[in-house]
C-alpha cells in the first residue's frame, strides 16, 4: 500500500505540533516566568561571587584536569617515571638540568606520593608532582614551558593540651593516648634534667601544651612543646622561652632544664641492667663487676652522645663489640657498647649533645639488642645514675621578669587541667590560647 507524500507530511507536522504544545503544558510555569515580571520573584541563578575558589589539587582546577595517584616504588627515579608515561629523554634532561636549583631529583624515595596531571584521562602529561612531605610538594612542568617550582602548602598552626597518669608505664600511657612520638621525644627532652623517666611509676601525671600543625584541616605534624609538668610525687615544670640571647627549656625558678648529661643515651628503652661491682655475667657464667648500665632497645634505635665532647675511641672489641668512647671534659668520659653500627662521626671528630653516634646491636657480647653505657669521672668507673652533675646557668636577672609572665601563662593552663585516671580512659585534645 502506497501513502502519499502529502499525508505523510501532514502526519510529520502532527507529530511536531504535538510535541510542542505538550513541552508548553508541562513547562507552562518556567515560560510564563519569562513574561510575567509579578511572578518572577525569586532568583534562581548560580552568580560567581569575587571570593568564589574553584576545587583545586596543586594548584590545577579539578573540573579541567585529570589526575592520576601513586606511590614511588623501589627502584624508581625521575627518568624512568616519565618515560613509561610517554616523556621523551630530551626532556626528561631539561627537566633534570631545570631541577637542580629547586629541588634535587636524587631524593626522589620509594614510598612518597606522587601524582600524573593531564588535560582528560587519555591526553599527554601536563605535568608530574612529587610529595616528599607533608608539608610541600615538587611541580614537574611539561605542558608549553618546561619549569619546576617548590609549592610550600599553607600550614594551619593550632595550641592543643594533652594530660594523662601512668598506670603500668608512661610510654604505654602516652602511647594509649595517641599521643605522637615526637611529643614524647619533646617532653623527655624538656624534662630530662629534671625527671629520671626510667623510674617512672604509676600514679605519675603529666601534661603538656604544644602546638599541632594542620594541613586542609589534617593534623600533619607537632610543632613546639610550649610547656611540660611532670608530678612524680615531686611537681616539675619546663616551659619554653625565646629571647635575643636565649632559647630552650626553664624550670619554675628560671634555670635551664637541660642539663650538660642527658639522663641516658637512648629513647623509649628500658635498663635492662643496672651498675654493679658484682653481677652474674649471663654469657660468661660467673659473678664479675659491670660498670655500666644496660639500655634495651630495638636493633637500630639511635644511639646520642649524652654531651658535647670528642670521640678518642672508636673500634670493636671481642667483649664490647663496636663501641665509641667520648672525652666531654677534664673529668667526664663516657662509653658505648655493642653497636650494630656507627654513626657518621669518626675518631677525633667533635660532637654536640644529642647526635646521633650509632645504632643499637648486640655485638660483642650481648644476649640481645641494647646499648651498655659507660661513664668515668676522673678515669674511674662510676653509676652516672647517681651522680650530681653540675646545675645549668639560671637566666640572667634582668630576664627573669619577663620570663616569669611567660611561665605564669603557661602554668595557669597546666595546673588548670583535669586528670584522667587511667590509661584506658581516652584522651581528650582541646584548643587553648596562649597570651604571647
Amino acid at each position: 500500500m502506497k501513502i502519499s507524500k502529502t499525508v505523510f507530511v501532514d502526519v510529520l507536522v502532527g507529530i511536531v505540533l504535538g510535541a510542542v504544545f505538550l513541552g508548553l503544558f508541562y513547562y507552562s510555569d518556567y515560560v510564563s516566568s519569562f513574561f510575567d515580571d509579578d511572578n518572577n520573584t525569586e532568583d534562581n541563578s548560580f552568580v560567581l561571587s569575587d571570593s568564589y575558589v574553584p576545587d583545586s589539587k596543586y594548584g590545577y582546577d579539578v573540573s579541567n584536569f585529570y589526575f592520576e595517584y601513586d606511590k614511588v616504588k623501589s627502584n624508581q627515579f625521575l627518568g624512568s617515571i616519565l618515560y613509561w608515561e610517554g616523556v621523551s629523554f630530551s626532556t626528561i634532561d631539561k627537566l633534570v638540568k631545570v631541577s637542580k636549583d629547586v629541588f634535587d631529583v636524587k631524593m626522589i624515595r620509594p614510598g612518597r606520593n606522587m601524582a600524573f596531571v593531564r588535560s582528560d584521562s587519555c591526553g599527554a602529561l601536563h605535568s608530574f608532582v612529587y610529595e616528599p612531605n607533608n608539608m610541600k610538594y615538587i611541580i614537574f612542568n611539561l605542558f608549553d614551558s618546561i619549569y619546576v617550582k617548590e609549592v610550600i602548602r599553607p600550614v594551619e598552626t593550632k595550641i592543643e593540651y594533652a594530660y594523662g597518669t601512668v598506670s603500668s608505664s608512661l610510654w604505654n600511657s602516652m602511647k594509649n593516648n595517641n599521643l605522637n612520638i615526637s611529643l614524647i621525644d619533646k617532653m623527655e627532652d624538656a624534662l630530662s634534667s629534671e625527671v629520671d623517666f626510667y623510674s617512672a611509676q604509676k600514679g605519675d601525671k603529666y601534661k603538656l601544651i604544644f602546638e599541632r600543625k594542620y594541613i586542609d584541616g589534617n593534623p600533619v605534624a607537632i610543632g613546639k612543646l610550649i610547656g611540660a609538668y611532670y608530678d612524680n610525687g615531686q611537681p616539675h615544670y619546663a616551659v619554653h622561652y625565646e629571647s635575643d640571647l636565649y632559647s630552650g627549656y626553664y624550670n619554675y625558678e628560671g634555670a635551664a632544664t637541660k642539663k650538660a648529661f642527658l639522663k641516658a643515651p637512648v629513647r623509649f628503652s628500658r635498663i635492662s641492667s643496672g651498675f654493679s661491682y658484682r653481677r652474674y655475667h649471663p654469657i660468661q657464667h660467673r659473678i664479675k663487676a659491670h660498670y655500666g648500665t644496660d639500655y634495651a632497645a630495638p636493633y637500630g634505635t639511635p644511639i646520642q652522645a649524652v654531651a658535647a665532647g670528642t670521640i678518642v675511641r672508636k673500634g670493636y672489641g671481642v667483649n664490647n663489640g663496636r663501641y665509641v668512647t667520648i672525652k666531654h671534659d677534664k673529668t667526664y668520659t663516657t662509653t658505648y657498647l655493642h653497636m650494630q653500627r656507627f654513626g657518621k662521626f669518626k675518631k677525633g671528630m667533635h660532637v654536640n649533645q644529642g647526635d646521633v653516634i650509632g645504632y643499637v646491636g648486640s655485638t660483642g657480647l650481648a644476649t640481645g639488642p641494647h646499648v651498655c653505657f659507660r661513664m668515668k669521672k676522673n678515669g674511674r668507673p662510676i653509676d652516672h645514675r647517681r651522680e650530681n652533675f653540675p646545675s645549668p646557668e639560671p637566666l640572667p636577672d634582668s630576664l627573669l621578669t619577663d620570663y616569669y609572665v611567660v611561665r605564669d601563662s603557661v602554668v595557669s593552663i597546666l595546673n588548670s587541667m583535669n586528670q584522667v585516671s587511667s590509661d584506658s580512659e581516652p584522651l581528650v585534645l582541646k584548643n587553648l590560647e596562649v597570651e604571647k
